[in-house]
């Protein structure tokens, strides 16, 4: 049975659910419950249970999922828009945080559109949050927001996070896991469009890992991505900085950085003067743009980075004359003494420790690290249309089969659990609709240094063919070995060799490209 909370009035009775069974509860206008406010001030929902609500509408802030509205991992609560044809997603608008998992474990929000909470337009204080197809945005402090506390897993898919962030410490997307509470959570973040941030961070992470794969990360106001360690002013008792270490993958995302940026860093990894990861970075077939003139950054390191594994990446900035630092190391002269925890100032918790292979550089870049194999340097990664952000590799370009299939996490400090190679595309600077991610299709057995291949995999059909007297499409040299299986998803998809036929046919272009990810776009 279905403990209610204090109900409202007598008329809410009938809405109560009597039966073990899991229940789905309505909130719109004109329903039982015209607000979600109500519904969770009324009921406790249980395993298994369901919230839809209506669209064409817009809900007031101040949300409180609260302890007694759990689910399980086996069965979570689900609140989620309920889609009819013509209806546009419901807003959830205003309050201090518009939204609040407050130690409401094991929780779905799904379809939502999300504005306006003056401290967050969305608050996890919770284990095994999941945040999928929403559009967040305009938030005038933190986007997302992971408490220091009582937060565990968190997952946010096939969203939309834009202007969001305040001056240095508010960002677009800040997490953090609570070490004492919930060891060995997750952070996943995949498949998002975040971008155009009004202060602050894109993407900040202090959580224990992060798998950050499949993104277009675009437009911060300091850096499009950090990666730090857990606040150590605000951590529970028993958590010392030794007591996890804080590690991050970086897989297959678009990470331009603009020069709206006040501080020329496109990734910055290590920690600051409250939190150092001591954690290990993997970076495997990303595309960094910095779309910027003068000094600009790809990976600054700084106040006590673990390691850092580069694979597959191309770096590039395209402006006259350009000199990007790939890897830069801040040195301890720089920073200032921690607060608190380990207050060494030095880049490196235990000296450097860098490894990576076939990423493609600029030659005019600095600071390539000379620890890397098979670097590939040239001035121009040919991308099919820089200025209109299509970034795929065209024929001709010095990225195609230009990766390493197998790359190998360092025997010193190897990733736990990598995913080996990229599956998937990230959007195309766009938000997907759920389910619309397109797998990364190899044609010749060779993985494409950066984060795209040269063609999507709606642009080709089944068979290709190879090696033609007229190809129409130019061919490419084909690697030495077949696509492995990643450790946590299926193989990429790639024509068996022995059926290639001897020559390659025009593929069939299905539909034009902007009207192939038309179909991605959800209205709102």
């Amino acid at each position: 049975m279905h403990f209610s909370k204090p109900l409202l009035g007598l008329g809410l009775l009938a809405a109560v659910p009597l039966s073990a069974a899991a229940a789905t509860y309505n909130v719109g206008p004109g329903r039982t419950y015209t607000q979600l406010t109500t519904l969770f001030s009324s009921v406790n929902l249980a395993p298994g249970d369901i919230v839809e609500v209506d669209g064409n509408a817009t809900y007031a802030g101040n949300i409180v999922v609260g302890s007694d509205d759990s689910g399980t991992e086996a069965s979570p609560v689900t609140i989620r828009w309920r889609r009819v044809a013509g209806a546009t997603r419901p807003v959830l608008s205003g309050g201090t945080h518009t939204i609040k998992f407050e130690q409401s474990n094991h929780v779905v929000l799904e379809g939502f559109e999300v504005t306006g909470g003056t401290s967050s337009c969305i608050f996890s204080e919770a284990h095994n949050a999941t945040v999928r197809d929403a559009y967040v945005h305009d938030c005038p402090s933190h986007g997302i927001l992971g408490a220091d506390q009582n937060s565990g897993s968190f997952t946010l898919e096939y969203s939309e996070i834009a202007r969001s962030g305040q001056g240095d410490r508010r960002h677009a997307i800040y997490m953090q896991s609570d070490e004492v509470a919930y060891p060995d959570t997750v952070f996943r973040m995949r498949y998002n469009y975040v971008h155009s941030a009004t202060g602050g961070v894109l993407v900040r992470v202090r959580h224990q890992r992060a798998e950050i794969h499949y993104n277009w990360i675009e437009g911060s106001d300091l850096h499009e991505v950090e990666l730090i360690g857990p606040d150590c002013e605000t951590q529970k008792s028993g958590w010392t900085a030794d007591l996890r270490r804080e590690d991050a993958e970086l897989v297959g995302n678009v990470i331009i950085h603009r020069s709206t940026s006040r501080s020329g860093n496109a990734l910055r990894i290590g920690g600051d003067l409250n939190g150092r990861n001591q954690g290990r970075t993997r970076l495997v077939n990303n595309t960094i743009l910095m779309d910027r003139s003068g000094t600009a950054n790809a990976v600054l390191v700084q106040l006590g980075q673990g390691s850092l594994e580069m694979h597959n990446n191309v770096i590039y900035q395209p402006a006259a004359g350009s000199a990007p630092s790939i890897v830069r190391e801040n040195p301890a002269s720089n920073v200032d003494t921690p607060y608190c925890g380990p207050q060494s100032r030095e880049p490196w918790s235990d000296g450097r420790k860098v490894a990576g292979s076939n990423n493609w550089v600029q030659t005019a870049a600095a600071m390539v690290p000379t620890e890397w194999t098979g670097t590939l340097r040239g001035n121009d990664p040919m991308f099919v249309d820089l200025a209109q952000r299509n970034l795929r590799p065209r024929a001709g370009s010095p990225l195609l089969n230009a990766g390493n299939n197998t790359p190998v996490t360092p025997t010193a400090f190897p990733f736990p659990s990598p995913q080996l190679l990229p599956a998937f595309d990230p959007p195309l600077r766009t938000k997907l609709a759920m389910g619309d991610a397109h797998a990364r299709l190899l044609l010749e057995n060779r993985i494409d240094v950066g984060a795209f291949e040269q063609f999507d995999i709606d642009q080709v059909s089944d068979p290709i063919r190879v090696n033609g007297s007229q190809p129409l499409i130019p061919s490419r040299a084909s690697g030495a070995a077949a696509q492995p299986v990643t450790a946590s998803q299926p193989a990429i998809a790639t024509p068996a060799q022995a059926t290639l036929p001897a020559v390659r046919e025009r593929p069939r272009w299905r539909q034009a490209p902007a009207a192939r990810y038309r179909r991605g776009v959800v209205r709102r």
